[in-house]
């Protein structure tokens, strides 16, 4: 009976560490970068910092929306999608950020429009 114990708690305790998520590295990623709630289709309640990486959507922890100017100005993330050049690791659903750099937009020529 006292094997049974051990057996099954070494069991559980092997199984529970490896359930646990491995964190995503991003090392000078090029990603979107915006507000999560008026641009990225994270449900928040107020105007919070995120990237897009791969498709989905993380809130950022280590720079915050206010780091980056008026995110309610014309060309605020609130108003706008942008790139960015960002270092961290994606852990339990959040960006954890290193370095965050948003990237200057790219002008349009005329053989664009």
């Amino acid at each position: 009976m006292k094997n049974l114990m051990i057996t099954t708690i070494f069991s559980l305790l092997a199984f529970f560490s490896f359930a646990q998520e491995t964190p995503t590295k991003l090392k000078d990623e090029v990603v979107e970068a915006s507000c999560g709630t008026c641009k990225l289709g994270l449900e928040g309640k107020k105007c919070e910092l995120a990237i897009r990486y791969k498709g989905t959507s993380y809130f950022v922890d280590g720079s915050t929306i206010k780091d980056h100017g008026d995110e309610h100005g014309k060309n605020g993330f609130c108003n706008a999608i942008k790139k960015a050049r960002v270092s961290g690791s994606i852990e339990n659903g959040r960006f954890k950020s290193t370095s965050f750099k948003v990237l200057k937009a790219e002008k349009k020529t005329k053989s664009d429009s």
